[in-house]
């Protein structure tokens, strides 16, 4: 499927060979077993109206991508493929911040379509915001590529946000962000045994967001720079990805919880609380998401006792 990138960029008339005033950067996909979905987002990179220095891309696919090895631009972006027999994504995002070789650190995933004015505009929220901020953008679902196809995570508010402190919720979109490399030296990097692949199969970005206002970062929503989450999951998804959710963001509740600080307690109650209220006003019409809604609850208490019993103590 080929998606027209330049309908978001009105006036655009063409991409530019140029990357134009933005600082030296590298830009970060994973995938894995996607090599449809990842061949599409690069493209869609490829075609915008300012590239990244570099593009890195990290496969965790069982075998090598048939285009991408060799894959070559006329433009000034260094495209680099990295084919890596590791699995897990937040594993896949610290071997991307490894391997780039640049200051400044944008991220996206693999099932998202990329507008020409993506790149520049998170690149620019971010110089401006700062080297203590970390920039996160719009996410917007395309259309459904099948009759009733959905994007599960996605973010569609038109106003600016500044996220400081303890926020009550979590406002990083890791496939959309932007990032000075010393905020990272500051806090670690993402948590190995959360994110898709892993034993807690989500959360790795929740984690890394909570952690980085811990540490007084702040997040800063920038609508402007917008990315579109393609909607290609079916309906019967709803019941895996509720499971995988509820998994890792159970996993990442456990890893705070504390007497001391019932913080992440309140939090992981009102997350079951949330669904368990949404089951009944889902479940006539539309009970695909409502099986979605209770799988998360009991995955989500899964996941916080195996982490509980099985993961050592640690702030």
């Amino acid at each position: 499927m080929v998606f027209n990138t330049q309908e978001s960029a009105p006036g655009h008339q063409g991409a530019s060979s140029t990357p134009g005033n933005l600082p030296a950067t590298s830009l970060v996909i994973c995938s894995r077993n996607r090599p449809k979905l990842l061949f599409e987002c690069v493209q869609s990179i490829l075609q915008g109206a300012e590239l990244p220095t570099e593009l890195c891309i990290i496969d965790q696919s069982d075998v090598e991508h048939p285009s991408l090895t060799a894959l070559k631009t006329d433009r000034a972006c260094e495209i680099r493929y990295l084919w890596t027999q590791s699995v897990g994504l937040g594993r896949a995002r610290n071997a991307g911040i490894a391997a780039a070789r640049h200051d400044i650190l944008a991220f996206t995933d693999d099932d998202m379509v990329v507008p020409a004015t993506w790149f520049g505009s998170l690149i620019r929220a971010l110089v401006d915001a700062g080297r203590r901020s970390i920039v996160t953008g719009r996410v917007l679902p395309t259309a459904p590529e099948t009759p009733g196809a959905f994007a599960p995570s996605t973010k569609i508010e038109e106003v600016r946000e500044v996220y400081e402190g303890r926020v009550g919720k979590d406002v990083l979109w890791a496939g959309n962000m932007a990032m000075y490399r010393t905020v990272i030296a500051g806090i670690g990097a993402f948590d190995e045994r959360l994110g898709v692949g892993s034993r807690f199969p989500s959360s790795e970005d929740n984690d890394f967001g909570f952690r980085l206002l811990e540490a007084g970062s702040r997040i800063i929503y920038a609508p402007e720079a917008v990315l579109y989450h393609r909607a290609w999951r079916t309906k019967q998804d709803h019941v895996s990805i509720g499971w995988s959710y509820g998994r890792g963001q159970g996993a990442y509740y456990a890893k705070y919880l504390s007497v001391r600080d019932p913080y992440m307690l309140r939090r992981m109650i009102s997350d079951i609380i949330r669904h368990v209220l949404l089951f009944p006003r889902r479940v006539w019409r539309e009970p695909h998401r409502a099986c979605g809604d209770a799988v998360y609850v009991f995955a989500l208490v899964s996941g916080a006792f195996e982490w509980l019993l099985t993961q050592p103590r640690t702030r």
